[in-house]
């Protein structure tokens, strides 16, 4: 393993553009939703649950995709799969109705489930230890970038040339990534022999029976989960329906957050290594700032508007903390299995980002609308019980148990 900053580079930044990418397509239905329920008389329930389509399909391939990396590496894997997010955001271009539009959202998410996973992969394989949380959210922060252009940018794209020549424009930027992927990514060597897919399998399910999963799975499942289903959709309406605002002072708001997201998961990580160096580790960094990401919640739960927006940057800045744990739980189960053991931890938090967003929309939809919008006790309702969700994870991780717990 090589640690030279140039090299390292190399093999980080490639796949960390692909992340930018995946946020950007991850994300972009905040902005485009009014366009798509106008076009296809959309309701809360079928929004939800077309945009959750992404991260339907994202957390299906999570468990098969660790299997992958372990077997075949980053470059490749990564390469192939964002072909065919290409060829999704084509078809979403086209669609006529629904039905293709769920299609194709959720053929967009198979090919982003390696934008994380193939990145941190790649972490694994390039980067020391002691470096990785650091790493880590060096790469999160470019795919903030990608939250950055899915908000006011892509708002005034769609205004210029409307939703469907934008979903064109991001297929011929991701096929684009593909081959930069592909030329520039280094391929790393191993004399290792590599085990059989039956083998492979096995350890992937020994990993989901350890106890030690099953105790960190909800918390870091839920906490980041939520973030992203908010982020990625339900913050827009709120900023509508609870705060009242214009479209474009919707996406300002939205911007605003992705630059809180880009730089707060920077800012994580910077501290977790400063604070790994005088030997506090990665969990406890994370309790710390689970402290304001529960604060916050409570605010917008609350509705508090005078400190609404203020939350809202907290949120987001500390909302992805949960990838602390990555490199930590990856430590814990063996270096050679870290693809899966990231895809496991992965497949929580897209399982509950995909329930939420879901979830959210069905519990607005019986509420009575407000003219354009939903109504703001919707918003109190859905998100409170996301946030009690959270705190019963909380409970769940720190309840006392026999068996010990690395920190």
């Amino acid at each position: 393993m090589t640690t030279r900053p140039a090299s390292v580079f190399l093999a980080l930044f490639p796949f960390a553009l692909g992340y930018l990418m995946s946020y950007l397509l991850r994300a972009v239905n905040a902005v485009v939703a009014p366009d798509l329920v106008k076009d296809f008389g959309l309701g809360p329930a079928e929004l939800g649950l077309l945009t959750a389509a992404y991260l339907l399909a994202f957390c299906a391939f999570q468990l098969p995709l660790g299997v992958l990396l372990d077997r075949f590496g980053p470059r490749r894997v990564q390469s192939v799969l964002l072909l065919i997010s290409a060829a999704g955001c084509a078809i979403f271009a086209i669609a006529p109705g629904f039905t293709v539009l769920f299609a194709a959202r959720a053929l967009i998410g198979l090919g982003f489930s390696a934008g994380l996973m193939a990145s941190y992969k790649a972490s694994s394989l390039w980067v020391p230890p002691e470096r990785r949380s650091l790493a880590n959210a060096a790469i999160m922060s470019m795919g903030a970038l990608g939250l950055v252009v899915a908000t006011e940018p892509t708002a005034l794209l769609t205004a210029a040339v409307g939703w469907r020549h934008v979903f064109l424009i991001f297929a011929a930027l991701i096929v684009a990534a593909s081959l930069f992927i592909f030329t520039a990514a280094p391929e790393a060597k191993s004399d290792a022999p590599v085990a059989s897919f039956g083998q492979q399998w096995g350890e992937l399910v020994n990993i989901m029976k350890l106890p030690l999963f099953r105790r960190v799975a909800p918390l870091l499942g839920l906490t980041a989960g939520i973030p992203i289903a908010y982020q990625t959709l339900w913050a827009g309406p709120w900023y509508r329906d609870v705060m009242g605002l214009a479209p474009f002072d919707v996406a300002r708001h939205l911007f605003w957050m992705a630059v809180a997201f880009m730089f707060g998961i920077l800012l994580v990580g910077v501290v977790a290594d400063r604070l790994q160096q005088r030997g506090i580790g990665p969990m406890k960094t994370l309790m710390g700032l689970l402290a304001l990401h529960t604060l916050a919640q409570a605010v917008i739960v609350l509705q508090i508007q005078a400190l609404a927006f203020p939350a809202w940057l907290v949120l987001s800045a500390v909302g992805q903390s949960a990838i602390l744990a990555f490199p930590w739980f990856a430590r814990q189960v063996g270096e050679n299995l870290s693809g899966r053991a990231n895809a496991t931890i992965n497949f929580s938090m897209f399982v509950a980002a995909f329930a939420v967003q879901y979830g959210v929309g069905l519990i607005i939809g019986r509420f009575a609308t407000t003219g354009a919008g939903y109504a703001s006790s919707a918003y109190t309702v859905s998100m409170g019980i996301c946030l009690g969700l959270q705190l019963l994870a909380l409970i769940w991780y720190l309840w006392p148990r026999e068996e010990q717990h690395p920190q």
